[in-house]
């Protein structure tokens, strides 16, 4: 199978994967509250997931490592295809807790071994392969897909109850049966050399997990650029706060009008999605004219400057022009972020390494979200915006991290380990 055929199957995988995702994204609290629940109890059952994210990705991504990327994302979609169909019917605090416990469970499996499968696989048919590339289509297709999924969500809450199904349940019903068809699709498309069959070899993968997991942490405590990656998403993702909980906030204020403000971020939402897509389509120009780290250290200065405006424009116009704006940089950076993280991991610990990553990001929007939302009550929205944007942009020096010396990074694994010189 060559490069192409690859880069193929991985934007397929990627496409059915997030249109259930862009199907469910208006029902996170509307559908609880529709059949009853507070807005309080509606946050409470959402922070399941988040905390079961948080235990479980560096977990999940070990035994991916461990078990091979296939068969977890096999068990992945089983526990997605639970989870939204506990939702479908849930109806008490209880059920829906339970529903988004699945969700973090499938979060976290889900959560690398595409990606790593895509990285993987294309190394093995061409040790060139241009990986920057592959990763920004992939976000252009992911950005796509959750716009397309969130439109034909909005369609049909538009459209009314269907006989006995009420509007806020038929998106989730598709995105049901979307998620089957994914699960399908791994199962058919995916293709993974392991060499080991059978129950011994799922034990013995079992037992390799924390081997993965070490292995991860030891990249981080032996490579100063793994160190400086990991601490950009940390940065990356407090700042994540102005743009996903702040702006409705700030467009409420400049309209005056909560539900007028409430009506304009559904297809602004739509519209930051696309320009997501924009933004990961146009940087591997940017890739192959300056380099990769200079691209990251350029893309998270004006992702701080567009946050800012965000903060800072008049008018419900200047503060979608920034949101808008803030979104396309989003999309380039996350290929150039993912691309240089990749090329920091060995391929039997790529999916740790990855977990890891993401990871980090979990209690670094939530530290965003105390903290920001706390300096929004006390002082104002604008001057809480501006913060998350000077402290996103303050990562950008970390992509110019260089490594200690040139050479392959040693995961503390290898037979060869003792020969190897120092860390990266």
């Amino acid at each position: 199978m060559g490069v192409r055929e690859i880069r193929l199957r991985y934007l397929f995988l990627i496409v059915v994967r997030w249109l259930p995702v862009g199907l469910t994204v208006p029902l996170t609290t509307l559908l609880p509250l529709d059949r009853g629940l507070t807005i309080a109890q509606a946050g409470v059952t959402a922070a399941v997931q988040g905390i079961t994210v948080l235990v479980l990705e560096l977990p999940t991504g070990g035994l991916a490592d461990a078990l091979g990327r296939r068969p977890v994302l096999l068990i992945a979609g089983a526990v997605n295809l639970l989870s939204l169909t506990v939702m479908c019917f849930a109806g008490t605090v209880a059920l829906f807790a339970l529903a988004w416990f699945l969700q973090g469970v499938f979060r976290a499996l889900d959560s690398g071994p595409l990606d790593s499968w895509y990285v993987d696989a294309s190394l093995a048919a061409d040790r060139t392969a241009d990986l920057e590339t592959g990763l920004s289509h992939g976000s252009v297709a992911c950005s796509l897909a959750v716009a397309a999924g969130a439109l034909v969500s909005g369609g049909l809450i538009w459209l009314g109850p269907i006989g006995a199904v009420g509007a806020l349940t038929e998106p989730l019903l598709v995105a049901l049966g979307l998620s089957a068809v994914s699960t399908v699709a791994v199962a058919l498309l995916m293709t993974e050399e392991r060499t080991a069959r059978g129950p011994a070899a799922w034990i013995a993968s079992v037992r390799g997990v924390p081997v993965a997991i070490g292995s991860a942490l030891g990249l981080v405590r032996r490579s100063r650029v793994v160190l400086a990656l990991i601490t950009v998403e940390l940065l990356w993702s407090f700042g994540m706060v102005t743009f996903e909980k702040l702006m409705p906030i700030r467009l409420s204020e400049v309209l005056a009008d909560q539900d007028a403000a409430a009506a304009l971020m559904g297809p602004a939402s739509s519209a930051a999605w696309g320009a997501s897509a924009a933004g990961a389509a146009l940087i591997p120009l940017l890739v192959r004219r300056i380099g990769a780290p200079w691209t990251g250290f350029a893309l998270r200065i004006l992702q701080g400057l567009t946050i800012v405006g965000m903060g800072l424009l008049a008018g419900p116009a200047g503060v979608i022009i920034g949101f808008l704006l803030t979104y396309t940089v989003h999309g380039a950076a996350n290929p150039v972020h993912a691309g240089l993280l990749h090329r920091q991991a060995a391929g039997e610990y790529r999916t740790s390494l990855l977990s890891l990553n993401s990871m980090v990001g979990q209690p670094g929007f939530a530290v965003g979200a105390i903290l920001l939302t706390a300096f929004a009550q006390c002082v104002s929205v604008s001057a809480a915006i501006v913060a998350g944007g000077l402290v996103l942009a303050a990562a950008a020096p970390l992509y110019l991290v260089k490594p200690k010396f040139r050479g392959p990074i040693d995961t503390g694994t290898s037979p060869t380990s003792a020969l190897t010189p120092g860390g990266t």
